[in-house]
């Protein structure tokens, strides 16, 4: 049975003052639910947003990092860093760092093997454009993606990955891809999955979906057998828009 996780991705929002006190009145509204929940800060929020929820069960990521270890790399943010914040989950290939900053499958990828030898949790997030959904290229882009992400992933390392399915033309758009589509897409990265690697592998694999994930269609995308989270983006920015997306089941 896959348990569900909830992610929400802040972007660039959220100062350190502003984010420490979001996330401590998140923890405490969360106090009792067994809902895997993920909070991905700034990086110069993470620290403020670690002190405020030291006790609770929030998992503290970071929404990217370097493909190096260390270096004159000016401007980056190492898994070392992170690790020594305390910071064990990174988001890598968020549609945001493909299209906006140009990054390729095969860099992705090579951040995907640092941060697993590093010991970290990846959530490594796939999706197709409008342009490519409309040219029907939908599973020769989410084959793609999937394939060269997870290239030299072992079959024990993926107990540390889960996949993100967001449909880049659904992301802050208001837009949203239908239960029936994101849940057929879903099937097909894990069809993916246990054919690079096993069935079982494939079946214990969480697979979120993001795009303009909200509380009026929260349950009815969590209802379908193979979404098993959601990566959420504006909505993650109030505890009153996140709540009830995270308690869904209620």
């Amino acid at each position: 049975m896959r348990k569900p996780y909830i992610a929400g991705n802040w972007k660039m929002n959220m100062t350190p003052s502003q984010g420490a006190a979001f996330a401590k009145d998140l923890a405490k509204a969360l106090e009792g639910s067994d809902v895997k929940v993920m909070i991905a800060p700034p990086f110069v929020t993470i620290p403020a947003v670690l002190e405020a929820v030291k006790g609770s069960n929030l998992i503290v990521a970071a929404q990217n990092m370097s493909d190096n270890l260390s270096g004159a790399f000016t401007g980056e943010v190492s898994a070392l860093m992170l690790k020594d914040l305390g910071v064990n989950d990174v988001i890598l290939g968020h549609s945001e760092r493909r299209a906006i900053y140009g990054e390729t499958d095969e860099f992705i990828n090579k951040k995907v093997l640092l941060a697993l030898s590093e010991g970290m949790n990846v959530d490594l997030c796939v999706g197709e454009t409008l342009e490519e959904r409309e040219a029907g290229k939908l599973e020769e882009i989410l084959t793609r993606q999937v394939e060269i992400g997870l290239r030299g992933v072992s079959a024990a390392q993926m107990a540390n990955i889960t996949i993100a399915y967001e449909p880049v033309w659904a992301i802050g758009t208001g837009k949203t891809a239908t239960p029936e589509d994101a849940d057929n897409a879903h099937a097909f990265i894990r069809t993916l999955v246990e054919k690079l690697y096993t069935k079982g592998v494939a079946e214990e694999l969480i697979i979120q979906y993001g795009g303009s994930v909200k509380a009026s269609n929260v349950k009815a995308l969590m209802s379908k057998e193979h979404i098993d989270g959601a990566l959420v983006g504006g909505a993650s920015l109030s505890v009153e828009q996140f709540l009830p997306i995270v308690s869904f089941d209620k």
